[in-house]
């Protein structure tokens, strides 16, 4: 139960194959978010496998062991209620399909960290990555929802958490 023992929110992030970018935000807003959010992440179209950089990365810098972390359906999940439905990849946002509940749905692409390749300095750019990521999903676990209406967490989520930045 969260500080002020209200239940948590609940939380899906979404992408296109479930192997990467929604399978790091999902451990890293359980953490970041103490115990206020609840986190799941799916696909549209689940690659059937992690990628091994996204759970390294979740290991070697914030200390998070995702080695139970699968690539799952979206489909799984459509009868679930959740709070907040946020998509991290453009093309999961453009086939993403209505979800029950009314749930705060908001759109922040990150470049796909396990499709880079290349000099050191390339590998370099997926950190960047996830350093995108993780601080975005910071933002979201500190904004004061409970004090707000509903039109302010939406807004709040669109334009601090989950707007394009560049790297």
């Amino acid at each position: 139960m969260n500080v002020d023992q209200s239940p948590p929110f609940k939380v899906l992030f979404l992408c296109t194959g479930n192997g990467a970018r929604s399978i790091l935000a999902e451990p890293l807003m359980r953490r970041m978010g103490k115990g206020r959010f609840k986190a799941c992440s799916a696909g549209s179209e689940p690659a059937g496998h992690v990628n091994p950089f996204a759970l390294c990365m979740l290991r070697d810098a914030f200390r998070i062991d995702a080695s139970d972390a699968r690539s799952k359906s979206w489909d799984g999940f459509r009868s679930g209620a959740f709070d907040f439905v946020l998509t991290v990849c453009d093309h999961a946002a453009e086939t993403c399909p209505a979800w029950p509940g009314q749930p705060v749905v908001a759109h922040g692409g990150v470049p796909d960290p396990a499709a880079f390749h290349g000099s050191e300095e390339t590998c370099r750019y997926p950190w960047k990555v996830v350093q995108l990521l993780s601080r975005r999903v910071d933002l979201l676990g500190c904004l004061p929802f409970r004090s707000l209406d509903r039109l302010p967490p939406e807004q709040a989520t669109r334009d601090v958490a989950w707007q394009e930045n560049a790297l």
